[in-house]
């Protein structure tokens, strides 16, 4: 395949209701066993190809320009994009017209995402010569659609309709937070106008554009599992969910300590925690520099050096503050 998409990654929101953990990192940068979320994405993307990515950046951008740099030793070529105001995603992606030459395959910064194959859906933009193909999965919780967006479709197998957030479904297609996109798409979004529910240009408004133009838009079934992480735990969540995926019992940092008698079962603790006490750690995330001492036991916990978040308290439906 000749021609090469290039990546984009938004990664500037404040993420205001993952507070706390949002105030000294950035949410793209929250751990899934022990790595960036948004660093599985650049992998993914390295996979089919890419190797020119921009982020957009903003909330605590200098933790994430730091850890990634030039994107180097990740095999890519990381440019930053500097969002002054987070006025919704399809915002974000208009602060990128003057830099992208060609079509590009846009990730969420705050969504965790497990692909099958995303060659798929490239294949299936190029081919199709498509304005847009839409990353979905066939969602069974209605909640997790709610949060996102759905997808409706033609008899033909194209998109005629996205919902941003709806209340009222009609079918289990969610869209994932992936897209492939034309240039097309900025044309779109000019003519993309400010909601009244959150005062923000929303992406799906102008891929409804796209589509009521006569570009051709379609769905990719191409992921297994996902997480839009909204709460502290959600993050919890897809620690859990990743730890399953790699057959590990628990998984631990470099630099950690742990009390001998201790017993760690479906955790994931960073790098240099230090657990002084024979203690359980039970479906945990322990942030890196984590001191546990003068506790009983520890489950379904997110710990920071500065924070104790209880999950199991926490309501099972997603989208539910805790």
């Amino acid at each position: 395949m000749t021609q090469q998409l290039t990546g984009v990654i938004l990664a500037a929101g404040k993420g205001s209701r993952i507070q706390p953990l949002n105030l000294y990192m950035p949410k793209p940068l929250l751990p899934v066993c022990n790595k960036p979320i948004i660093q599985y994405q650049l992998e993914d993307m390295r996979r089919i190809g890419v190797r020119n990515v921009l982020m957009v950046v903003g909330h605590l951008k200098e933790e994430i320009i730091s850890y990634f740099g030039d994107g180097s030793a990740l095999g890519l070529n990381i440019h930053y994009v500097d969002q002054q105001q987070t006025l919704g995603i399809a915002h974000a992606v208009a602060q990128l017209e003057s830099q992208v030459d060609s079509p590009f395959i846009l990730f969420l910064g705050d969504i965790f995402l497990v692909p099958k194959d995303l060659q798929v859906m490239e294949r299936m933009f190029w081919e199709r010569r498509a304005g847009a193909v839409l990353a979905v999965k066939r969602e069974t919780n209605p909640e997790y659609i709610r949060r996102n967006f759905t997808v409706i479709l033609h008899a033909s197998g194209s998109v005629t309709r996205v919902i941003e957030k709806p209340r009222y479904l009609t079918n289990d297609l969610k869209g994932c937070g992936v897209y492939i996109f034309d240039l097309s798409i900025f044309d779109a979004i000019r003519r993309t106008p400010r909601t009244a529910q959150r005062d923000e240009y929303e992406i799906t408004n102008s891929i409804q554009i796209l589509i009521d133009d006569g570009f051709p838009v379609y769905p990719a079934d191409v992921i297994d599992w996902d997480m839009n992480i909204t709460f502290a735990c959600d993050l919890l969540e897809c620690n859990l969910s990743q730890l399953q995926r790699l057959g590990e019992s628990s998984l631990t940092g470099a630099g950690v300590q742990v009390h001998p008698d201790a017993v760690l079962q479906g955790s994931v603790l960073g790098d240099n925690v230090i657990v002084e006490q024979p203690i359980l750690i039970k479906d945990s995330l322990i942030f890196p520099g984590t001191r546990l001492s003068g506790r009983q036991s520890v489950e379904r916990m997110v710990l920071t050096p500065d924070l104790s978040i209880d999950c199991a308290c926490a309501q099972k439906e997603p989208g539910h503050a805790l």
